[in-house]
């Protein structure tokens, strides 16, 4: 049903790439959304009032909160769709992580709501009236709840989008906690034992889990997390397949939305070569990347020598000596000053994350193994950070 709706009421839904398609996505997401959970809390509400039950107008407030996130969304991805201008010059893409941030908060601040009013309804307990129209409303809530899910995480994973994702979440939750109501109904009406109250603030504690749990989730873009290993992985393998490449590292990205991320990174080639051509070429990488990838990457030129025997058994010896200290470090843009008495080796060492000795540590550490095996010879060792995770 969802490729249905999508093949009709979304144009061009197959270039998910386009930032316009994604907003007309988000939008078709946040309308079904709004309507359905408006008809849930109209329903659940009346049901809720006439039966006293404080779990099942909890329940129906929850839906009218969802119909409030389904409003935020919708802003979310008609402003992440604004332009670049000068002010913004990398566009307004974060606008979507700002939308998710704002669900996740609306859905915590339902659960604490939920599980206050759950607990004076547990001090001071009163009856609830049970009846076919209330198990009707909660079951016809559950089936909706689980298709509205299925949606948006089927919309969600099509255009990797963390919004609909934290909305999917969201509708999962109102399908345990209705289905919590329900049942605890039906044990209150067969034993006489009133659970309404205990059964909103189990519902309430899940719900607020849930909601910092999101958050943790929606922050994490918007402080800068590491990409993902999947695009390290393309990045690095696309530079790689190049006649002529020879290495490459010190690779960054920076996020500003979806479908709006550039990286830097640097390229290493044969310093014999004709630079000319090799400055063609990086421009055909940064090209391609741009066309097939959608991603602007800028790339530097490192060139390294190759004719020289000595300086590459160098390179590959100190390489492989430097992961005594740690299995993860590398180096990088190794090369070789000689002089009369001793000969400067320079190159950068890229430290990964979680080493707990001191740059100033690593260096001599390095300097002392390097000088063993090479006792005619000063390092100058610079320290670079790493930009993806130690994983990658």
């Amino acid at each position: 049903m969802t490729d249905w709706l999508v093949r009709h009421f979304v144009k061009d839904a197959s270039d998910t790439s386009n930032p316009a398609v994604r907003t007309r996505y988000g939008q078709f997401a946040g309308i079904v959304g709004i309507i359905c959970n408006i008809l849930l809390c109209l329903g659940k509400g009346a049901i809720g009032l006439i039966s006293g039950s404080v779990s099942i107008v909890a329940d129906a407030v929850n839906n009218l909160s969802d119909a409030a996130s389904n409003i935020v969304s919708l802003l979310g991805f008609k402003l992440a769709s604004r332009p670049a201008d000068p002010e913004h010059p990398y566009g307004h893409g974060r606008y979507e992580y700002l939308a998710g941030l704002v669900v996740a908060a609306l859905v915590l601040a339902i659960g604490i709501n939920l599980t206050w009013s759950s607990f004076q309804k547990i001090l001071a307990p009163e009856p609830t009236e049970f009846s076919a129209a209330l198990v009707a409303v909660l079951v016809l809530s559950i089936l909706v709840k689980l298709w509205m899910a299925a949606f948006n995480r089927t919309l969600g994973r099509r255009i990797d989008s963390d919004t609909l994702a934290a909305t999917a979440v969201d509708s999962r939750n109102d399908v345990i906690s209705t289905g919590a109501v329900l049942i605890c109904a039906c044990i209150s009406h067969v034993t006489g034992v009133e659970l309404d109250g205990w059964a909103g603030a189990a519902v309430g504690l899940f719900i607020c889990v849930s909601g910092v749990q999101l958050l943790g989730e929606t922050i994490s873009p918007l402080l800068g997390q590491a990409p993902s290993a999947e695009l390290v992985g393309h990045i690095h393998d696309k530079i790689m397949s190049y006649p002529g490449v020879l290495g490459t590292h010190d690779l960054m990205v920076h996020d500003y939305g979806p479908g709006r991320q550039f990286a830097s990174a640097h390229v290493e080639m044969a310093a014999e070569a004709d630079p000319m051509e090799s400055h063609d070429l990086i421009d055909n990488i940064e090209q391609d990347f741009k066309t097939q990838d959608g991603l602007i990457v800028t790339l530097h030129y490192d060139p390294i020598i190759t004719d020289d025997p000595t300086v590459a058994d160098m390179r590959n010896w100190i390489s492989q000596a430097v992961k005594i200290i740690d299995p993860r470090l590398t180096i990088h843009d190794l090369r070789c000053v000689p002089g009369p008495t001793h000969t400067n080796v320079i190159f950068d060492c890229v430290r990964p994350h979680g080493l707990e000795i001191s740059d100033t540590q690593l260096k001599r550490r390095i300097d002392e193994i390097v000088r063993d095996h090479y006792p005619k010879t000063f390092t100058k060792i610079t320290v670079d950070e790493s930009y993806v995770s130690s994983e990658q």
